[in-house]
């Protein structure tokens, strides 16, 4: 496997331009997930690496070669990619084993012995390879479709939402499987995805896209915990933001004096804490630290509960934070429960400057 390099990448659809200088590296035998919204350019991005789509500038590098850019042009069936669409996309006519076998040389078709190792590859019985499309569901047409994908042991797979038309429960399975596959097959993989869960999960660097652009490229950790800015955030999953006032390596805020040792600068601050670390007290007695807040709303999810709180700081204003929490036990609603914070908070902004900026 080799490492995947753009460099510079601007692309356009249709006259519109939806790529503005992308960079980004993907490591040899390594999985990145390109996160955003629909219509960000995420699909545009992996048609310009499979090369369905030319780039108006820039460059795809693969390993030592470069397979667009100015004065080169390798067309998609060479550059030896291998591609899992959204629908999977599999031939109706053609039982399971003729699907894997497509385009393989025509010695490997007739032996089968490759079918046979990729359908136990995907996590499929052998007997799977004389069914048709039609006669499976989603989630072994999306492992099918896969295993064609592997099939020439390709140098790069790009998987475009694989997983999106699948229900919640299918999905976690097939994407379990879809991992274990291809790092059995130690593959270098792009997947493109607008599902927050499945890129932290899945990939080993996460690249957040809004506009054609990337606003962060990162470990899936480093990412979710500091993110740049307030869209990252966001598209990370659940956030409270709240005003704060930064000093002496400490954030003041609605929520009481919080340490925050990474933190450099004096002034006015933005400051985001994930529902994950607030901690709420049912007993809502007074006391050292946090504040108190009434229950608003509370969304039972059986393992977790996400519990939307009104906060009252000290100038009477009015503040909502949503806390994730057990399941087993959450407070009712209009009952008043102390808010506390466990961990450090991360800072979007320091006077108006982005943190990291």
């Amino acid at each position: 496997m080799k490492t995947l390099q753009l460099s510079g990448i601007t692309a356009s659809h249709a006259g519109t331009p939806v790529l503005h200088g992308i960079d980004l590296t993907v490591p040899s035998g390594t999985t990145t997930a390109v996160l955003g919204p629909s219509g960000c350019g995420k699909t545009t991005l992996l048609r310009v690496v499979a090369g369905f789509l030319r780039p108006d500038a820039g460059q795809v590098r693969l390993g030592d070669d470069v397979v667009a850019g100015p004065g080169a042009w390798v067309a998609p069936e060479r550059r030896g990619f291998g591609y899992v669409a959204q629908e999977g996309n599999l031939f109706p006519h053609l039982d399971v084993a003729a699907n894997i076998a497509y385009g393989l040389p025509r010695r490997e078709r007739r032996a089968r012995a490759r079918v046979a190792e990729l359908l136990e590859l995907v996590g499929l019985p052998g007997d799977f390879a004389s069914r048709r499309p039609d006669q499976l569901s989603g989630g072994q047409q999306q492992r099918v479709a896969l295993a064609r994908a592997l099939a020439r042991r390709p140098r790069i797979v790009l998987l475009d939402e694989p997983f999106s038309a699948l229900d919640p429960e299918l999905r976690v399975a097939t994407r379990d499987a879809v991992a274990t596959a291809l790092a059995h097959e130690q593959a270098t993989v792009v997947l493109v995805t607008h599902d927050q869960a499945e890129a932290l999960s899945f990939a080993d660097q996460v690249a957040i896209m809004h506009e054609g652009r990337f606003t962060q490229v990162g470990a899936p950790a480093e990412v979710y915990r500091a993110p740049s800015d307030r869209r990252s955030a966001v598209s990370l999953g659940e956030a409270c933001f709240l005003a704060g006032q930064l000093r002496d390596g400490a954030v003041t805020c609605a929520l009481g004096t919080l340490p925050v040792a990474s933190a450099r600068g004096t002034g006015a601050c933005e400051v985001l804490i994930r529902p994950e670390q607030l901690r709420l007290d049912e007993t809502g007695a007074a006391g050292p630290g946090g504040a108190l807040a009434e229950v608003t709303r509370c969304a039972f999810y059986g393992h977790d509960a996400l519990v939307e709180l009104r906060l009252d700081d000290a100038s009477g204003a009015s503040t909502l934070l949503s806390a994730r929490t057990f399941g087993g036990r959450t407070p009712s609603v209009g009952s008043r429960v102390r808010v506390s914070v466990e961990g450090e908070p991360h800072l979007i902004r320091v006077d108006g400057d982005l943190v990291g900026a």
